[in-house]
């Protein structure tokens, strides 16, 4: 987009007290949001309080230098984005959320191919992981991505590490959903992973550039993690585990969540067994999940082209 237009959409996004709901709001009614900074307080102050009104009139002190670092990073690589709600870039799926997020980055092989994404599945887990989770983990995605699909995750540590390197060993594509700005990466572990996905797939952030890896961002992030996929599949979790959280806004978002059973004895298969009480389906395969998504088995004409 054009400069003035990133400006402007990274002004709202950075109005101090000004959160997502509060923009779409504000967008509901001018549409765009230079449109919104040329109103005057008082009209302002029809749709927000007074306070955030007063936020929104004057340029907060943090946007030159955002601004100067979001497209200094645009032009550092010809596979970056940025993408506000009305980009046609901009992933559908995403869209279609209760919560999408204003402003979209993305960087890699297969970035302008994200908003026309066949079919992907979210493969999620403990960080924590047992060595039979990882196997499993590397299996289940080096199959879905055989079959044709793109393997969804956070590039955490442990289960989500192992999912992308199965679907990047495939052969296949995998997009990481990630919980700090895209100029970073986290954990530093997985810098060469960072590298492969970013060559063969996509990373993606609703964070702004320079963003560290505070807590409360990454169960937000979960959301476009179940959001960008047909189905979650929770390989290990504890009872109280961020996957659990993606599994519980995958079923709000109408769909499908699968779990692996495991020894009775693991405090990482107790997510997993409590999912399954719940009437969570129960696969043992990958052919399982293929089934329940109505997905053929082989399919290669349905991944991203290289």
């Amino acid at each position: 987009m054009p400069d003035s237009d990133l400006a402007a959409w990274l002004r709202l996004t950075l109005t101090p007290g000004v959160g997502p709901d509060t923009a779409r709001r504000l967008l509901a009614v001018w549409g765009l949001p230079a449109a919104v900074f040329e109103q005057p307080v008082s009209a302002l102050r029809q749709v927000v309080s007074a306070a955030q009104a007063a936020a929104l009139a004057a340029p907060p002190e943090s946007l030159p230098g955002q601004l100067a670092i979001t497209t200094a990073w645009l032009r550092a690589g010809a596979d970056r984005r940025v993408w506000c709600l009305s980009d046609p870039g901009y992933p559908p799926a995403l869209l279609h959320t209760e919560d999408p997020p204003l402003l979209l980055y993305a960087m890699g092989g297969c970035v302008d191919r994200l908003a026309s994404m066949p079919a992907a599945v979210a493969i999620v887990g403990s960080r924590n992981p047992t060595p039979q989770g990882v196997v499993n983990a590397r299996a289940f995605a080096h199959s879905l991505s055989q079959a044709g699909l793109v393997v969804v995750s956070g590039m955490a540590l442990g289960i989500d590490g192992a999912a992308h390197e199965g679907a990047l060993d495939a052969g296949g594509t995998t997009v990481a959903v990630v919980g700090t700005g895209l100029d970073r990466v986290y954990p530093k572990r997985h810098l060469a992973l960072a590298h492969r996905i970013a060559e063969h797939g996509a990373v993606v952030s609703e964070l702004p550039l320079g963003t560290p890896p505070l807590a409360h961002n990454f169960p937000r992030r979960n959301r476009l993690i179940s959001a960008l996929s047909q189905g979650t599949l929770v390989v290990e979790a504890a009872l109280q585990s961020g996957s659990l959280i993606t599994a519980r806004l995958a079923l709000e978002q109408g769909k499908e969540v699968f779990a692996i059973p495991g020894s009775i004895h693991a405090p990482q298969a107790r997510g997993c067994h409590a999912l399954i009480k719940q009437g969570t389906k129960l696969v043992e395969s990958a052919q399982d999940v293929l089934e329940e998504l109505h997905w053929p088995t082989t399919n290669p004409e349905n991944a991203i082209e290289k």
